[in-house]
């Protein structure tokens, strides 16, 4: 399985390429995906859609795990991840590609196993379940890792409960 794991923004979108085969895991790309704030939102918006949908094509992606959208004090951040959030949907859904949503708590907790670890935790276990020499840079990268390998974990445990409920 290969899972596109979207740290959602329009500023900065990170990405991460996660395989896993059996138990193991590997990390096949990663980083992040940067807009100039001087362009109209539009066009900022149209380049991270190209990009995610050349990642999805480039890696032949299985699946989409994208960070949910946590609405903290700045509406304006929020409406930005929202859009994010948008053209990375759009992009898998273009392309036939199911999406999967997980919260900061969700991915920390598959990650870290406390669902409050802090940032510089996520990227040091990030590192280690997938054999990096060193945590991934920058943060929006580490933590679109992590959104692939919360999926990664999650899915086949998924599959098996649906199999078993049908």
């Amino acid at each position: 399985m290969i899972v596109l794991g979207i740290d959602p923004g329009t500023a900065s979108t990170g990405f991460g390429v996660v395989r896993r085969a059996g138990a193991r895991m590997a990390a096949l790309d990663g980083g992040v995906i940067e807009t100039r704030s001087g362009l109209a939102p539009e066009r900022r918006l149209a380049a991270i859609h190209a990009r995610i949908g050349d990642l999805l094509d480039e890696h032949r992606a299985d699946a989409l795990a994208i960070e949910d959208l946590f609405f903290g004090q700045n509406v304006r951040t929020a409406f930005a991840v929202g859009q994010g959030r948008g053209v990375a949907l759009l992009a898998a859904g273009q392309r036939g590609v199911p999406c999967f949503s997980y919260t900061p708590q969700q991915i920390k907790g598959a990650v870290c196993g406390s669902g409050r670890a802090a940032k510089d935790q996520v990227g040091r276990m990030v590192a280690a379940v997938l054999a990096l020499q060193r945590p991934p840079h920058p943060d929006h990268a580490a933590d679109a890792l992590a959104v692939a390998v919360c999926h990664a974990q999650r899915a086949p445990v998924a599959a098996a409960v649906a199999k078993a409920l049908a």
